[in-house]
């Protein structure tokens, strides 16, 4: 169940002659779905955007949106409240035989619900494009490589030639996802606010472009909705002389010693499990151990974060203020940029919030599983046979 959950949205065909083309009328809408991966809210505020922009004009965008906590790629691209679905970090892992994978490795995305219900599916690189559930694979999937540079752009323009070429038009599929690494990872290399992020924006306006000439070219123009977003934002680090790190075992009490499994080291948030009857001793350790450290037992977490009923969570939850990393085993985070934070922080992405996999479902014409949102959200979005979508009890695709 796949929330698409961005600063930047826009739902269009890829002719930009309206919001959403009526599949009613032409039967055969089919549904492109792309991830910027770390595009900030405002990212397009200083930067020459013309591509991006007359998608907004022509198509529909959210100024911004706020992504559920844990604000990290894999959480934010699957539903809404995470202790709802179970995707609670970035990495997949087994508190018994210590076992961990990547994000790209593990999930059950839309596209499983798709296929049962007769869709034709692809992904290229998005997260989940590998999982298999239920022994059920995505049909026609590439899955990125472990060190992929995800800044090369003209690796970009093969990924949006492959997907509408080979994915659309030979494969006549009817929903392909597609996913970028940028501007995240220049974002995490160079801050939010360095002038090469600035060029990193001017590269998805490119790109934007390609892909709109590239649907025309291969005649997915009257039949193709597109929906771009984001997974979350980018927050300056604190370096130099101001280096924020809060390191665990520099806390008096603490000792990972006492814990059987963590996850942390991995930016500015951590789940701990500790060893049997060391519960207490490690949360009181680290309760006020440091003043930008937030510290709880996962049945104690804010209840506006949706982030303590499953079962995966560990028993503590840690996470920081913008702009402080947590290191535990190893001293080594040099991100000049980074996410993660609690998600009423701006840099993160902030309300109005929707959760668009009802509206992908709907675009698709399958019944949705249960998910988080409602098309009530999403609704005055669309257009119908040239004018706006009547809200009274209408079902089916747009």
């Amino acid at each position: 169940m796949l929330l698409a959950l961005s600063v930047l949205m826009h739902i269009f065909p890829a002719t930009l002659s309206a919001p959403v083309r009526d599949r009613c009328t032409t039967g055969k809408n089919k549904l492109l779905l792309i991830s910027f991966d770390g595009f900030r809210w405002d990212y397009d505020r200083d930067v020459n955007t013309p591509n991006l922009d007359k998608m907004a004009e022509e198509g529909v965008k959210a100024t911004y949106v706020t992504p559920p906590f844990l604000t990290n790629t894999s959480p934010t691209n699957f539903t809404l409240y995470i202790e709802n679905h179970g995707v609670i970090h970035n990495n997949w892992f087994n508190t018994t035989t210590q076992e961990k994978k990547q994000y790209y490795m593990t999930h059950l995305p839309i596209w499983i619900t798709a296929q049962r219900q007769g869709k034709k599916t692809g992904s290229l690189h998005f997260p989940g494009t590998a999982a298999t559930y239920q022994n059920e694979t995505i049909q026609v999937k590439e899955v990125e490589l472990r060190f992929y540079d995800h800044t090369d752009e003209t690796t970009w323009r093969e990924k949006v030639d492959k997907v509408m070429k080979e994915r659309f038009k030979d494969h006549d599929l009817d929903f392909v996802t597609l996913y970028f690494g940028d501007p995240d990872s220049t974002g995490h290399k160079y801050g939010p606010d360095s002038p090469e992020r600035r060029e990193a924006v001017k590269k998805v306006d490119q790109t934007v472009g390609y892909i709109q000439e590239t649907a025309e070219k291969h005649g997915l123009s009257d039949h193709l909705n597109i929906i771009i977003t984001a997974d979350h934002g980018m927050t300056t680090m604190f370096k130099g002389e101001d280096v924020k790190e809060i390191i665990l075992t520099d806390i008096p009490g603490f000792s990972l010693k006492d814990l059987k499994f963590h996850m942390v080291d991995n930016g500015p948030s951590g789940l701990l499990l500790p060893k049997e009857g060391m519960l207490d001793k490690v949360y009181q350790a680290l309760k006020g151990g440091h003043p930008n450290l937030h510290v709880y037992k996962k049945e104690d977490m804010p209840a506006r974060l949706h982030h303590s009923k499953h079962p995966r969570i560990l028993p503590i939850v840690l996470f920081a203020d913008p702009g402080y990393v947590i290191n535990g085993f190893y001293v080594f985070q040099t991100y000049k940029g980074q996410h993660g934070y609690d998600n009423e922080d701006m840099d993160m992405d902030m309300k109005p919030s929707f959760n668009v996999y009802p509206l992908m479902c709907h675009l698709l014409g399958i019944k949705p599983e249960i998910n988080d949102g409602s098309l009530d959200n999403t609704r005055h979005m669309l257009i119908a046979n040239g004018e706006p979508y009547d809200s009274g009890g209408r079902s089916g695709g747009i």
